[in-house]
């Protein structure tokens, strides 16, 4: 074990008890830091950074003033240490954390936050409490009706300083702290030190030691950023194909408005993903289920706004999203710093349309990120993946079991292997979302300027075959969807494809003549888009204008796909507001 954890053992046995059983062999740098000699009994102003391990960092360092060196806690009345939070999915969070951690010392812990019953936290503060954990607000209103007593309070926690001033909760925690004893301890931990935090310090903390943790960019260690380049109609669908890429064993999925995520979390229940959402709209009760649901595996997607997101720290979340791009470098690292967190590796991929190139890339250099910048993954790339997961999977490379083996010994009497092992890749994939065809804008249009000019015969004197498709302008028709599209459904190539007009209702294109009837064949089996492609008519002096990429043509922000409906991770609604 680490010496700082050591010498803070012989002191606070039952609490070196509870980090033991949790595998807390070494300190992270500011639990190091809150432990060191020159700190015992004096305020601290500490600058670090989320995910840093700052929660039992304070838990730790208030151990004198909560237990001393008993060991155990007496009878619980007045509690002993308050810690204030800005939100009451964070206060929620470290109240679970101390819970573990002074389980041993048997300290009776309390939530007051916003959202919940506030008769019942009455009770529980009646029935005495050590430590008691809320939001301003909450903890501000159980003063002013005296059902909290601060007469015997030994230590105040501020966590995430810095985001309760920008909530708006300066008048609260001034009140809160004027409540508070003059000869209590004062602990401050902020991400950032901004003139308000080091004005609050000044006047509500004695002789302050000033605690920056060694390499305060240390957030990003641990966490890999991409920049994900996209066609402005392919969000949802490069949001899928991350999830199936990734495999996460929880994702959150970051949008800007409360709308964006109603809309997107509906997508991705629809494409067959466990999705909750986290807003500012749905009550306590409603966001604690789903923070369960992810606990508990039930659910692997978080579909949430920044502020309901605000605290939440999950133990497997490997991979943060951001469906929408985040408004400053502030909200960028809190939106990353949910993965990667206490030592454990996370992804951050961000999602950026051609038009927001340049906000993206300016925020990234706000934030001194250099990200690997690439395309979504492809729907290939997704398929090589799944064959190589099921060979690993346990219910392939696992034994058999004596009641399996019956079963089993039937089955291969009445069907050969191949229609077994078909039959298990079917069900293997049936519980798989599918994943989307989607483009890589960069390399698509790299990809059309090394193509040659088409011309209606195709080079070689044969007259292409006219076919039509019922997609037009009233359904977002463009070239640069439609070509891939057509590729796919009809098994052929790009330089297979000569001409294509797009008409309001639907859309006409020439293949070549050795192969339209391959085309035509595979086109009439159906597909998931359900459009439908039927022989069409030629056209008399088809422009060749039309291909993406030659001359005016269709005006375009990119590849689009059929208009599935208003909403989406763009479309913009009213923005959250803290909540106390």
């Amino acid at each position: 074990m680490d010496p700082t954890l050591v010498a803070f053992s012989k002191t606070h046995a039952a609490l070196a008890r509870a980090l033991a059983e949790r595998d807390y062999s070494e300190p992270t740098p500011v639990q190091a830091a809150v432990l060191a000699e020159d700190t015992a009994g004096r305020d601290l102003l500490v600058s670090a950074q989320t995910g840093s391990g700052k929660t039992v960092a304070f838990g730790l360092a208030i151990a004198a003033e909560v237990i001393g060196t008993a060991e155990a806690l007496g009878p619980a009345d007045a509690p002993l240490a308050l810690v204030v939070a800005p939100t009451r999915e964070l206060a929620l969070q470290v109240e679970r954390e101390l819970s573990w951690l002074y389980e041993h010392a048997g300290a009776r812990i309390t939530a007051c936050v916003g959202g919940m019953d506030p008769r019942a936290e009455r009770r529980r503060l009646d029935a005495g409490a050590h430590i008691v954990v809320g939001t301003p607000g909450r903890l501000r209103d159980h003063l002013e009706r005296g059902g909290l007593r601060l007469d015997a309070l030994a230590a105040v926690v501020l966590d995430e300083a810095d985001e309760m001033l920008d909530m708006g909760f300066r008048d609260d925690l001034e009140f809160i702290l004027d409540a508070t004893p003059a000869e209590r301890r004062t602990l401050m931990f902020s991400a950032t030190l901004p003139k308000g935090i080091v004005q609050l310090a000044q006047n509500y903390q004695r002789d302050a030691r000033r605690i920056a943790v060694t390499g305060a960019t240390r957030g990003h260690a641990d966490i890999e950023h991409r920049a994900v380049r996209v066609a402005p109609k392919e969000v949802e669908a490069a949001v899928v194909n991350l999830l199936r890429f990734h495999d996460a064993p929880a994702t959150i999925v970051f949008a800007n408005t409360r709308e964006a995520v109603r809309h997107l979390q509906a997508t991705l229940q629809e494409r067959g993903f466990a999705a909750v959402a986290l807003s500012g709209e749905l009550g306590q009760h409603e966001r604690n289920l789903a923070l369960q649901a992810l606990r508990d595996g039930r659910a692997r997607v978080c579909v949430a706004t920044d502020v309901a997101a605000r605290g939440i720290d999950l133990p497997n979340l490997d991979l943060v999203v951001h469906a929408e791009l985040p408004h400053d470098r502030e909200v960028f690292q809190h939106r990353s710093g949910r993965t990667g967190r206490a030592g454990r590796k996370g992804v951050s991929c961000l999602l950026v349309p051609p038009k927001s190139r340049r906000r993206a890339e300016r925020l990234l250099m706000d934030a001194g990120i250099r990200p690997a910048w690439g395309g979504p993954p492809s729907a290939d790339e997704i398929r090589g993946l799944d064959r190589d997961r099921l060979a690993a999977d346990p219910m392939i490379a696992g034994g058999i079991t004596e009641d399996d083996a019956d079963f089993a010994k039937l089955l291969m009497e009445t069907r050969t292997p191949e229609e077994i092992a078909g039959a298990l890749v079917r069900l293997w994939r049936a519980r798989l979302p599918a994943a989307e065809e989607v483009v890589d804008p960069v390399e698509f249009e790299r990809r059309e300027r090394r193509e040659r000019p088409e011309r209606t015969d195709h080079g070689d004197g044969t007259a292409g075959v006219w076919f039509r498709c019922d997609v037009g302008r009233d359904r977002n028709a463009d070239p640069r969807w439609l070509l891939p599209m057509l590729c796919r459904r009809g098994g052929i190539d790009r330089g297979d494809i000569g001409t294509i007009r797009i008409f309001d209702r639907e859309s006409r294109f020439e293949v070549r003549a050795d192969v339209a009837g391959r085309f035509a064949a595979n086109a009439r089996r159906p597909d998931e888009e359900a459009i439908v492609i039927v022989p069409a008519e030629p056209l008399p002096d088809a422009p060749v204008r039309d291909r993406p990429g030659r001359g005016r043509g269709p005006r375009t922000d990119g590849p689009k796909r059929p208009h599935r409906g208003k909403g989406g991770a763009g479309h913009r609604g009213r923005r959250e507001r803290g909540q106390g």
